[in-house]
């Protein structure tokens, strides 16, 4: 009993730490209960969609201005939190949509489909939904009092809302669309469907429109920077032709100022923000209210204008308990799913501790093998994501030369007939050399998006993981040979060895554990309609499509996990890597050099006005979410590995937890 009382105690912690997370952050977000959060789902021409609404009380009584809100590329509507309980609390109804292939919505679009196929109709078919509810408010003509708004690519489909309104008004004589205000975005995708800036601009008419432009963003606001492929640089959007052709083209354009225009109103809020900053800034929020309280100050009497507080963020802060807690859980977990009979196989022996080196160049081999794991997946990411030319080039050559060296010196082992570890050396060396050109030299296939690898972001970062692996895996095979097996290490030394059953056992305690821990959010969900997060990085519930998705990628990431987490063994095999020192080396081998590349990035772009990558726009966001969780995926692979003895448990639990995490925030095109 003494041995249980641990991990109960501390599962019990774990499972209030979710709670009382849960619960407070479902009291901001429903406004005290003052606000009804569901989440809906739709059918429409394309597919189905769905979001969460929020509907203050009184609105079936009597009918409020209401705001469809969305998402970018890489998430979904939970990111609009912020807009959805500061102006829900305000009066106003708001559905934090899904667009189309993205959470739990699903399109019914052609597959495989085009690049920007989710989002030119997913605002505009909402507002279509919306506008036939009774609680949504309209005018005496049969206008509705609706507001679109979207961040990045939900930015684009706000315009393209606005234009198909504009376009049905002109045979119906009625605008369902009252006003519009994108985040993150300019008219560079809306303008691939054959629009040009003065179609656009027209198409606005009489509505109150407005565009958050930050600073800073990766992507947009500067047409000659992106279209030098340098598009990571600090801008100023009023001062372009399109900035100043949204406002009428005034003279000296000033951001913030607010403009007539056809009768409409306009303006352009440029924060010193980043990208993704606009989903986490309390500036940014203060511009969309202020722009929502000039926008429907004549419906005062229906919604609270003018009302200074914000309270997201403390939703924000009680997800972001609760977030802990359910990382946290999987400790305790795992530690009673090994009590019951067949799981308890996940134990072996624990490997004996290696002595540390002696020679200072022994001492300066594991050194160095130590920060080049930690730099590499991080010095070729921006090559290995983006299909850098110059980086992809440089690594095929240092792939021909490794298969040139291996060879040679696998033939001069066999005419010299040396040790058997230098030809076993050579001979492994020369097998992976070969297989990561072939990988490198295929790389436009491996990452296009197909039917049955339908995650056009996963799918880089998957190929980005397995070249990891790969080099990963070089190290670690001349590192053994030549340092680790000389002092006494064998395979078993490094948590490898282990029978059929340990392994059987460890990935049933891994989807197990994992299932149990998706439950309490699915539990949490129904309760309380929130789930775990912090800023860009959520665990969230999930549709049928990602668990078919979970089980084509798992296998693929499962290389990464497992062959990362046995160099980080291998690295903390000796007595001096005890403790604390070896959670430090396992969070620098998976985070260390991804850490630098964004400090590096962004440090120069604050500094200087241009990035440390200017033409790695999506690829540094995608770090972004990476260090979050692969900085869990290395304290789950030492602590396990130090409890178990072996690797498995560690590599089965990352793969599924972080693939799930991964697929349910992003893309998905499901094939029908």
């Amino acid at each position: 009993m003494k041995r249980l009382k641990k991990p109960v105690v501390l599962l019990v912690i774990s499972l209030l730490l979710i709670l009382v997370g849960s619960f407070s952050a479902s009291q901001f977000n429903s406004s005290t209960g003052d606000v009804d959060v569901s989440r809906i789902y739709f059918d429409t021409p394309r597919g189905e969609l769905s979001g969460l609404l929020y509907k203050p009380d009184g609105v079936d009584q009597q009918p409020k201005p209401t705001i469809v809100a969305t998402h970018g590329y890489l998430n979904s509507g939970e990111m609009q939190d912020a807009q959805a309980i500061e102006m829900s609390k305000r009066g106003y109804v708001v559905l934090a949509l899904d667009q189309y292939d993205h959470g739990h919505s699903t399109g019914t679009m052609e597959k495989p489909v085009p690049f920007f196929s989710f989002w030119p109709h997913a605002i505009y078919d909402a507002v279509q939904y919306m506008y036939d509810q009774d609680y949504v408010l309209k005018d005496e003509s049969g206008n509705g009092m609706i507001a679109v708004t979207g961040h990045s690519m939900g930015g684009f489909s706000s315009t393209h809302a606005v234009m198909l309104d504009e376009v049905d008004f002109k045979e119906s004589g009625i605008r369902k669309i009252y006003s519009s205000l994108t985040m993150g975005s300019d008219y560079q995708w809306v303008k691939t469907l054959g629009f040009s800036d003065e179609e656009i601009n027209n198409s606005y008419g009489p509505r109150f429109s407005g565009k958050l432009a930050g600073q800073y963003d990766e992507f947009f606001f500067d047409a000659a920077a992106a279209g030098g492929g340098a598009s990571v640089v600090k801008k100023n959007y009023v001062g372009t032709e399109e900035g100043q052709g949204f406002l009428g083209n005034p003279e000296n354009p000033t951001a913030g100022e607010v403009y007539e225009v056809n009768g409409g109103k306009r303006v352009i809020y440029q924060p010193n923000e980043t990208h993704p900053w606009n989903h986490f800034s309390k500036t940014s929020t203060e511009y969309a209210i202020d722009f929502y309280d000039m926008a429907f100050a004549d419906y005062s009497n229906l919604v609270t204008v003018g009302e200074d507080g914000q309270t997201w963020m403390f939703k924000e802060w009680f997800s972001f308990v609760a977030l802990i807690g359910f990382f946290m859980m999987f400790i305790p977990l795992i530690t009673l799913l090994s009590k019951v009979p067949f799981l308890n196989n996940i134990y072996t022996k624990k490997p004996e501790a290696l002595p540390a080196p002696k020679t200072n160049g022994g001492k300066l081999a594991g050194l160095l093998l130590v920060v080049f794991g930690g730099l590499y997946p991080a010095l070729f990411f921006s090559a290995l994501y983006s299909a850098d030319l110059y980086g992809m080039r440089l690594l095929k050559q240092i792939s021909m030369i490794f298969i040139v060296l291996s060879a040679i010196v696998l033939i001069y082992s066999l005419v010299k007939k040396s040790e058997r570890s230098i030809k076993s050396c050579s001979v492994i060396m020369l097998g992976l050399s070969v297989i990561q050109y072939i990988y490198l030299k295929f790389q436009s296939k491996l990452i296009a998006t197909t039917e049955f690898f339908g995650a056009p972001t996963v799918n880089p970062i998957v190929f980005w993981a397995i070249n990891v692996a790969i080099v990963t895996l070089m190290i670690m095979v001349c590192y053994h040979f030549v340092s680790k097996k000389p002092e006494g290490a064998t395979i078993k030394s490094y948590g490898v060895a282990a029978s059929i059953k340990t392994i059987i056992a460890s990935l049933l305690t891994a989807v197990v554990a994992v299932v149990i821990g998706y439950a309490v959010l699915y539990l949490v969900d129904a309760l309380f309609k929130t789930d775990f997060r912090l800023w860009t990085f959520a665990v969230k519930t999930f549709e049928g499509q990602h668990v078919f998705a979970l089980l084509k990628y798992a296998p693929l990431f499962l290389i990464y996990y497992f062959i990362v987490g046995l160099s980080v063994n291998m690295n903390t095999a000796s007595t001096k890597y005890d403790g604390i020192k070896g959670y430090v080396v396992s969070i620098f081998h998976f985070i260390g050099g991804l850490v630098l590349y964004l400090g590096y990035h962004y440090g120069l772009l604050f500094m200087t006005g241009t990035a440390g990558y200017p033409g790695e726009s999506l690829s540094s966001i995608i770090v972004i979410g990476l260090v979050p969780a692969l900085l869990i995926a290395a304290i789950f692979n030492r602590y396990f590995y130090k409890k178990t003895g072996n690797i498995y448990v560690a590599a089965f639990l990352n793969t599924l937890l972080m693939t799930m995490i991964t697929l349910a925030n992003t893309t998905l095109y499901t094939i029908f």
